[in-house]
């Protein structure tokens, strides 16, 4: 059974139905974010960063990241996506890239090669408020699990 390590709750700014994590030493990106964002997918693999597509245009998402000792079951939630993808984090440290780089941080506590599973709920919600009525806040709501990916 998986013990939880450490959980972070964080705003992301989404600009243009995008925002990223990737790597928190950029030298170490190859490609950093935005370049290379591919529109339409939910969740996009590229060395040492991953992007998201939201379904809102701007807007401030809800984000809880958990990091795991192992790879934790799969929540009985009614998410609207989930999708699963690896990620190599060098420093231990995940940026957070939406309109910019944030000055959060997701703590990972080591280096390693790990695996990420991404499940969000409220994207219809948040289209028709951002289509709507403009920005909105905490509408789409992401759950980002790390664990050590076994070798």
């Amino acid at each position: 059974m998986a013990t939880l390590v450490g959980q972070q709750k964080l705003d992301a700014e989404v600009a243009f139905r995008s925002f990223g994590f990737q790597e928190s030493d950029d030298n170490l990106v190859p490609v950093p974010y935005p370049d290379g964002f591919e529109w339409g997918v939910f969740l996009q693999p590229h060395v040492r960063r991953f992007d998201l597509f939201s379904a809102g245009h701007t807007h401030t998402a809800a984000v809880i990241a958990r990091v795991w000792d192992s790879e934790p079951e799969v929540e009985a939630a009614d998410w609207d996506e989930q999708a699963e993808v690896d990620f190599e984090s060098v420093t231990g440290d995940v940026a957070v890239w939406g309109t910019g780089r944030s000055d959060q941080l997701i703590r990972l506590g080591r280096a390693a090669l790990w695996r990420v599973r991404v499940s969000c709920a409220g994207r219809a919600e948040v289209e028709r408020v951002t289509r709507t009525e403009g920005t909105a806040h905490g509408v789409e709501r992401y759950t980002i699990d790390f664990w050590p990916k076994a070798t």
